[in-house]
């Protein structure tokens, strides 16, 4: 491990806190929308019922950021404090599944074009969709698991002095 700079535990340790609300924030909205069966025929009450668009919504982005907040900002200032090279996103997640922070990176790459899909085919067929939720409520514990690997490695490193 390295000598951090001055701040650069701090941000780490936010960010451990963002992704540990993020996470909470997901696993709450997933237990919600998931609480039946998302098929198709649901799927086509979303016009109808704003409540549950609004779960839709909340999900996808949910599920989206946790992932943009782990892989885009709290993996590479980790692997700083880890004395790790910091290179392209692909090859900091095999890093990391390298490292033991998660399963694996090509699982997450197909979470990022699962949640991509999800965004994209929202408007469009309502089969679609219910089938790209379903996959996505599947995933939701690799993410919560990660973000949990995520936050004790952060958890782990020593305040200075303490």
């Amino acid at each position: 491990m390295r000598v951090a700079e001055p701040g650069e535990l701090d941000r780490l340790w936010a960010l451990a806190r963002v992704v540990r609300r993020e996470a909470e924030y997901l696993a709450q909205t997933d237990g919600r929308l998931f609480g039946q069966v998302f098929d198709a025929e649901r799927a086509r009450t979303l016009p109808l019922t704003p409540e549950l668009a609004e779960r839709v919504d909340a999900f996808v982005a949910r599920f989206g950021r946790l992932q943009d907040t782990l892989a885009d900002k709290l993996l590479p200032a980790l692997l700083r404090q880890l004395a790790e090279p910091v290179r392209s996103a692909v090859e900091n997640l095999d890093r990391a599944e390298k490292l033991g922070l998660l399963q694996s990176a090509d699982d997450w790459l197909a979470m990022r074009r699962l949640r991509n899909r999800m965004i994209h085919e929202y408007v469009d067929d309502p089969g679609q969709l219910a089938e790209g939720l379903m996959a996505g409520h599947l995933r939701v514990p690799v993410l919560l698991r990660a973000a949990q690997a995520f936050c004790e490695q952060v958890d782990a490193l020593q305040k200075p002095g303490g």
